[in-house]
């Protein structure tokens, strides 16, 4: 289906090439709505994962549904949070010292593993899943996660699947042990090749932390030696108030001479990590940092226009690949780059005069503000699912950034407009 902008006027002119400045509060009229109708009366958080869960990373094999896998984790659903209690319990049993490597609430984490777990016996073979087990690899060097630990592992995970779902697990055993052994293969690989690089982990001292809206700040840090990342993508963060409690951020940059990481964080309701870096932290503190990871960086051999697509703090991967773009040399010096970036409320676009500057010295760039729930000056009114109906989409690299059940709502407004899913670049939640 066409964008309702079909005009390449220069960027910030009225039917320009990335969409519509509208008056100030006005919605768009007509502005789509999603069209997953599966989405319907479900919460933002089972829409997302319904979405993440449906639809598999390209270069994956999904298991069929009659596989005896899925009949496996079809049996653990209903039991899920009790069987990983169970898990866990049974893991520290087996290897008490393991203990030490979490943290001593353990509710999302085992949510996280199950969901791990879920997402690597869905997959099946394939390229996607090669690239995940790459990046869990790699993530538990942190942990301190050894060769040995996987037998454990493998253990408790056998004695759980026995309790909770026996007539399951007598079909599903062989299926299980041979998937469980390719998969610490891999992640054992990944893990050594990463050792020969990269430490498990880094130390950064905070050089930098303003307050850019209530319970957000942009954090400035400097790492004892350089972190290699990708624009686009994410590390993971400790803070001393939280020892073995580790939470991504995207960085908000693209590679600096000086090294430096720069990080967009809101403080969540229940987020630890995230209050104790908003609230608590300040210019001095040592963080410890983890590998970086995430599939969505920035395509710089491409020659096409770009569209991005960001929300609340999802800004920070797009700004760090927008960053990268322009800074392309020999880069077709009008190549149109447009930037949504949505939220709630005025007060929410938090980095809008350093997307202005970045506008300024970059005239191909369109910075375009969207709020949700207030009028704002130059904004538009709406959310960033509902702009993609104004932008133009077609024959551009789109990138996807913000919270996940904005990724699926947009993504699938995309999709059901007939964007192109070699187009799209977002990433999927880390488990």
């Amino acid at each position: 289906m066409a964008s309702s902008d079909g005009g390449r006027g220069r960027p910030g002119t009225a039917g320009g090439p990335g969409g519509v400045r509208l008056p100030a509060g006005r919605a768009p009229e007509g502005h789509p709505t999603s069209r997953n109708s599966t989405s319907q009366g479900a919460s933002a958080a089972d829409r997302a994962q319904l979405f993440f869960s449906a639809d598999p990373a390209e270069g994956t094999a999904p298991v069929p549904p009659g596989h005896p896998l899925s009949r496996l984790f079809a049996a653990i659903e209903p039991v899920s949070d009790s069987a990983m209690t169970y898990f866990y319990g049974h893991l520290f049993a087996i290897e008490p010292q393991i203990r030490a490597m979490f943290p001593p609430a353990m509710d999302t984490q085992r949510k996280r593993f199950y969901q791990a777990l879920t997402r690597i016996a869905a997959s099946g073979d394939g390229d996607a899943l090669a690239g995940y087990l790459e990046g869990l690899g790699r993530a538990h060097r942190k942990f301190g996660v050894q060769k040995d630990h996987f037998d454990a592992f493998a253990q408790a995970l056998a004695a759980t699947w026995q309790r909770y779902a026996p007539d399951a697990w007598a079909g599903a055993a062989v299926e299980w042990d041979d998937l469980f052994h390719r998969v610490s293969r891999a992640m054992v690989a990944a893990a050594d090749r990463d050792a020969e690089q990269s430490p498990p982990w880094w130390l950064a001292e905070i050089v930098a932390h303003e307050v850019r809206a209530p319970g957000l700040a942009v954090l400035t840090l400097l790492p004892s030696q350089p972190v290699p990342f990708q624009p686009g993508q994410h590390i993971s963060i400790q803070t001393p108030r939280w020892p073995r409690l580790w939470r991504t951020y995207s960085v908000a940059n693209a590679p600096r001479d000086d090294d430096t990481l720069t990080l967009h964080v809101r403080a969540v309701p229940g987020g630890l990590v995230s209050a104790a870096l908003v609230h608590h932290g300040g210019v001095g503190d040592t963080l410890l940092l983890g590998a970086a990871d995430g599939t969505m960086t920035a395509d710089t051999s491409s020659g096409r226009d770009v569209l991005c697509l960001a929300g609340g703090t999802g800004l920070a991967p797009v700004k760090a690949i927008v960053e990268a773009l322009v800074k392309v040399p020999g880069a077709r010096p009008e190549r149109e780059i447009v930037l949504y970036h949505g939220a709630r409320h005025e007060a929410g676009l938090y980095d809008l005069p350093d997307l202005r500057h970045l506008e300024r010295n970059h005239p191909w760039l369109q910075v375009i503000p969207v709020v949700s729930e207030e009028a704002a000056p130059d904004a538009i009114f709406g959310s960033i699912p509902d702009v993609v109906g104004l932008a133009n989409w077609q024959d551009r690299d789109i990138y996807v950034a913000g919270p996940d059940d904005m990724i699926a709502r947009t993504v699938t407004e995309l999709k059901d407009r007939g964007a192109p899913e070699e187009r799209l670049h977002y990433d999927c939640p880390m488990f």
